[in-house]
């Protein structure tokens, strides 16, 4: 759909054809197998791990707000998307990562080493030089980014990644979970594949598990295509019918959340319980002026650190009225939680590190609910 805005898009890409007295949205389809004889011509429906008509609408409504050529592919989980593209990874293949990330990616990644010899370096990807060396020191197979990372929010430059991965054959694979295609549209910067857990802010509502790859190489996409149909990596009808519904309103919730987020870092960066706060809308942030230079919004994540350590930042979390404790995000809910109360965190994630989800609540009754949180935990003189 080009020539619109991305929420147009958003609302009106995956409808039915204007059939007169036919449905504006498009119907959920339950059914596992399909009538078919004979010899079934390419692209006929068989038998629904291979294809549905339910996924379709929300495939090109995905795409359509990626840039994409092909349309997207949705998966189970968003870790059932990662596998997927870290299936470009040979046995004794060499994948560059993000030192901070989902930490299930770095879990996979850390699979692969295990399992198939695969070497994992680690980087920081808001420094570019080091991730170009990195890339550059030996034959890589795959170079794998975040921007921003979960949860340290550092904002890579990604055009600059891109270019110089590709200068030496390296296919780049980016999670745009935390940016959404409102955010960035990393194909449109060069990336060879772009991944969502569609969990978040795609469907937005808390309610659904499941992942998308997005590519315009045909190849590719063929290939992602074929690991999806092979490993049974697929999703319900029902959670891509909802996940639609969701999308239907991604611009709204996107608008309303960063606009919170910002508001809030703002007021939390003179709050003097907090140590530190995180958000590429703050002037002083390490990532604010390449999130304002490659970006169209700074999200809706924000990283806190309360004075006191680890233990003050759980009883931040056990203070919270409105605020609700919890590993996701993306959903129209504000949630939170101390990321290194998981084992399998990063280490040099900080112990203190409260992963703010801002939500589209009324801002004033978010920042109420932090402040009387703040105030009755932090001790004074801290």
């Amino acid at each position: 759909m080009t020539g619109l805005a991305p929420a147009t898009v958003a609302v009106a890409s995956g409808r039915p054809s204007r059939t007169p007295g036919g449905p504006v949205n498009p119907p959920v389809v339950l059914s596992s197998t399909y009538v078919s004889t004979g010899t079934p011509p390419p692209g006929e429906l068989l038998y629904a791990r291979s294809g549905t008509e339910t996924w379709v609408p929300f495939e090109r409504a995905l795409a359509d707000l990626e840039g994409a050529a092909q349309p997207a592919l949705v998966f189970s989980s968003g870790m059932a998307a990662i596998a997927a593209v870290m299936s470009l990874v040979p046995a004794a293949g060499r994948l560059v990562v993000p030192r901070h990330a989902y930490q299930v990616t770095l879990g996979f990644a850390a699979d692969l080493a295990t399992r198939a010899g695969v070497e994992v370096v680690k980087v920081d990807i808001a420094d570019t030089d080091a991730v170009v060396a990195a890339v550059r020191a030996a034959p890589t197979s795959l170079l794998w980014l975040e921007s921003p990372t979960n949860p340290m929010l550092e904002v890579a430059d990604l055009p600059a990644l891109v270019e110089a991965a590709h200068s030496v054959g390296v296919p780049v694979a980016v999670d745009n979970t935390f940016a959404t295609p409102l955010g960035q549209r990393p194909l449109g910067l060069g990336a060879d594949v772009v991944v969502h857990s569609v969990t978040k802010y795609l469907a937005g509502h808390s309610d659904v598990v499941l992942g998308a790859v997005v590519v315009d190489d045909a190849a590719l996409h063929a290939r992602f295509l074929a690991y999806r149909t092979l490993h049974g990596a697929i999703a319900g009808p029902w959670e891509v019918w909802l996940a639609l519904r969701g999308l239907r309103t991604l611009h709204l919730r996107v608008e309303r959340s960063q606009a919170n987020a910002a508001e809030l870092a703002r007021r939390l960066a003179e709050h003097p319980a907090v140590l530190e706060v995180r958000h590429p809308s703050l002037p002083d942030d390490p990532g604010h002026e390449r999130a304002s230079t490659l970006m169209t919004g700074y999200g809706s994540i924000i990283g806190l650190r309360p004075a006191g350590g680890a233990g003050v930042a759980d009883a931040v979390v056990d203070a919270l009225r409105l605020w609700v404790p919890a590993t996701s995000l993306g959903g129209v809910e504000s949630t939170l939680e101390r990321r290194r109360r998981f084992a399998t965190e990063s280490e040099t994630v900080p112990e203190d590190l409260l992963r703010l989800s801002v939500g589209v609540e009324d801002v004033e009754d978010l920042w109420a609910d932090l402040c009387a949180a703040l105030d009755s935990t932090v001790p004074s003189g801290v």
